[in-house]
């Protein structure tokens, strides 16, 4: 009787305190599910953002060709008849191409006939005929069936993305050049090849002959200055921030302020690089020269931190050990202390010159947004880079325009992923744990 009581006590203990760990279990397994759910969530919008750009860029891998007969009227073309190459460079092939546009097409006598014939292919057809004459001038007075790109509205026409039912004052091809590509479907004079021009040749306003070369090449250059002086001036200041410098306010100060430079508006050194690099020194505007002095300057605070840590993670047994041999501090740092964060630093720098790649914002500033058609040679040249031409080509109101952006988009993505992977990979191979 007497231990009735106590056992009331204990077993009403036990019971609270089983309750408290089911509690406890629930709440774990609520936070397991809240974080599953977040999870699932970020997979699914990353899903749909690369769906979206995916679908969007894959058309623009693909041209459409078209079959015409072109006539080389030696007329046009070399009416002295001397096959003089310098003649039949200057030949007149605009005129060639519309006698044979006339005669392919019924309706293109007229002037808007012609228009609506030349508004079908793209306007490199004379180059190409000029090509052909040029290495081979025996086809002049002949016709040739001759494969040539088709016109952005054409293209567009062919992969569906105009609809044929719609009235021709709502679509961009109207009814007279709808029923001259139907006609050469009928004839079997269309095909769908792989749009090499979008690999090989800068940027035009014709979206057919629009290409990502001159941004990519100017991308290269941009980052090669970016690592050029952001590298070296990264690693010897973490070298000697965390070696050599005493510890004492001003140290920290500088601390400080490299932590505060890393979480800096990118768009803050653009203004610093316009006031100068470009109106104090003069440089050249839209140079890659430029833009990789801007990119290194905001490179330069993930570098040096990152160099810091790996610096930090090398045991201090490693600069006792160099020491105690009678290393100087400056052989300790350099031959063993360097070399074991080596790997850290890379790491830091690859995925610096990732974000540098991306940027778009201080370009902006310093004219790297300008209309470049041509491939810069050289660091002085002009030049734009892959974010920038993705900004030029969604600001165009050509709707060929968009499936250029969405593919330039993947091929920026696509060097982005690879230099992160690179990064993993390195730390992964040469990370050392002590």
């Amino acid at each position: 009787m007497t231990d009735t009581p106590a056992n009331d006590v204990a077993a009403r203990a036990e019971d609270r305190s089983a309750a408290l760990v089911r509690k406890r279990y629930r709440a774990e397994r609520r936070f397991r599910m809240y974080g599953l759910a977040a999870i699932m969530a970020a997979l699914g919008m990353l899903t749909v953002l690369l769906f979206s750009i995916v679908s969007s860029g894959l058309p623009a891998f693909t041209t459409t060709q078209v079959a015409l007969n072109l006539t080389f009227d030696a007329g046009d073309i070399d009416p002295d008849g001397s096959t003089d190459p310098a003649k039949l460079a200057s030949g007149n092939y605009r005129g060639a191409l519309l006698k044979s546009l006339r005669a392919e097409f019924p309706g293109a006598e007229t002037r808007k006939g012609r228009r609506d014939a030349i508004n079908m292919i793209s306007n490199e057809v004379t180059f190409v005929m000029r090509d052909m004459v040029l290495a081979d001038p025996s086809i002049i007075g002949t016709t040739q069936r001759v494969w040539v790109k088709s016109s952005a509205d054409i293209d567009q026409l062919a992969k569906g993305s105009i609809d044929r039912a719609l009235p021709e004052s709502d679509r961009r091809v109207n009814n007279r050049q709808l029923g001259w590509f139907e006609k050469l479907e009928r004839e079997d004079r269309v095909k769908t090849t792989f749009n090499t021009t979008f690999f090989t040749t800068a940027d035009s306003r014709e979206p057919e002959q629009a290409g990502i070369l001159g941004a990519v090449v100017g991308s290269a250059l941009t980052l090669l200055i970016t690592l050029l002086l952001s590298f070296p001036v990264g690693v010897m200041s973490a070298v000697y921030l965390e070696e050599f410098a005493p510890k004492n306010r001003w140290t920290d100060v500088i601390e400080v302020n490299i932590n505060n430079l890393a979480a800096v508006p990118s768009i803050v050194f653009g203004l610093l690089g316009l006031a100068v690099f470009l109106n104090f020194f003069a440089l050249p505007r839209s140079a890659p020269v430029v833009g990789g002095m801007v990119l290194a300057l905001m490179t330069l605070p993930t570098i040096i931190i990152a160099s810091r840590a790996a610096l930090k993670a090398v045991p201090p047994s490693i600069r006792e050990a160099a020491l105690g041999m009678g290393a100087s501090r400056l052989q300790t740092v350099t031959h063993h202390v360097l070399p074991l964060a080596m790997p850290g630093i890379l790491t830091g720098t690859i995925i610096g010159m990732a974000q540098a790649l991306g940027e778009t914002a201080p370009l902006l500033m310093i004219g790297m947004v300008a209309f470049i058609v041509d491939i810069p040679q050289s660091f002085t040249d002009p030049a734009t880079v892959l974010p920038v031409q993705v900004f030029l080509w969604a600001d165009a109101p050509e709707r060929a325009f968009v499936e250029r952006t969405s593919a330039a988009i993947m091929v920026l993505l696509t060097f982005l992923i690879m230099m992160n992977l690179f990064a993993v990979l390195l730390r992964k191979k040469f990370e050392r744990r002590w």
